[in-house]
């Protein structure tokens, strides 16, 4: 006579683990994918179809959205003033942040936990504690309204977590490299920028994408130190967008402006996300 055996509870208990999880990823990905198709959905329909059925597919791709939003709206102008700014306040970023890392993590010096305190401070300050004493300081340097002013606001508002971050990666590196580099007579300069610094590839792809998200959707720090309107950036042109277009009624114009602004931030994160994954975790596996 045989006797049938139950499941051990901790087998089921994890099937229930498991189901549950899942289930809250699929749910999880179905909110955050469903807005972005559907506005770049409706960016390709007509603004009668828009009311009229918001969630049916577009008879047709109406391009003359995306060009009208591109010529008429000022698009263009914004995205040209976005990339520069973030293009140079990213390079300066990671240039500024990577190299004042790696002294912080490699060199004992009087002062060193106190220089690194001070940039963990600032990650923790309000930016918007600091907008009016940062728009006179601007206005007294003539940097108002300008965009190397904005590209030096940038960089000095994303150095403290680059700094956070790339020091904590510079210190799971293998000493031994620099050691052998120095040994064969390599400066300090070169085995930073040679030996080191590609080493730290994976941390930089990765606080390089954090920074180019908080760059390119940065809107206070734009809406308060650069008012030009030939200046302005895409943040500040998709709300003036929303302004102009809501009352002239083009709202697929509106969402045409608005998935250009969303289409570079996505395409850095599709083509980079394994790299992001690697250096996130680099130091836990090391």
């Amino acid at each position: 006579m045989t006797v049938a055996r139950t499941p051990p509870a901790k087998a089921t208990e994890g099937r229930v683990l498991n189901f549950f999880s899942h289930g809250m990823l699929v749910l999880w990905a179905f909110m955050v994918v469903m807005p972005l198709l559907w506005a770049v959905m409706t960016s390709f329909k007509t603004d009668r179809d828009i009311f009229s059925s918001p969630w049916a597919l577009p008879d047709r791709l109406h391009f003359e959205n995306w060009s009208r939003a591109w010529t008429s709206a000022n698009m263009s102008d914004y995205f040209l003033n976005t990339v520069i700014v973030v293009g140079f306040s990213l390079l300066g970023t990671m240039l500024l942040g990577s190299m004042a890392a790696y002294v912080l993590a490699r060199f004992d010096f009087p002062g060193n936990r106190f220089i690194y305190f001070l940039f963990i401070g600032g990650m923790s300050f309000p930016i918007i504690l600091a907008l009016v004493p940062l728009f006179y300081v601007m206005q007294n340097l003539s940097l108002l309204n300008t965009l190397p002013g904005l590209i030096l606001v940038y960089i000095a508002y994303s150095l403290p977590f680059t700094v956070f971050f790339m020091t904590a990666f510079f210190r799971t590196l293998p000493s031994s490299v620099a050691e052998a580099a120095f040994v064969d007579g390599a400066s300090h300069t070169r085995t930073f920028f040679q030996v080191m610094l590609p080493m730290a590839k994976p941390g930089l792809i990765s606080v390089g994408i954090f920074n180019f998200l908080g760059q390119w959707n940065q809107y206070m720090l734009p809406t308060v130190l650069n008012t030009e309107p030939d200046r302005k950036v895409l943040t500040q042109g998709l709300v003036q967008l929303a302004v102009s277009q809501g009352y002239k009624g083009d709202w697929s114009g509106l969402f045409a402006g608005l998935v250009m602004a969303m289409l570079p931030v996505l395409a850095a994160y599709i083509v980079f996300q394994r790299q992001v994954v690697q250096g996130l975790t680099a130091g836990a596996l090391k």
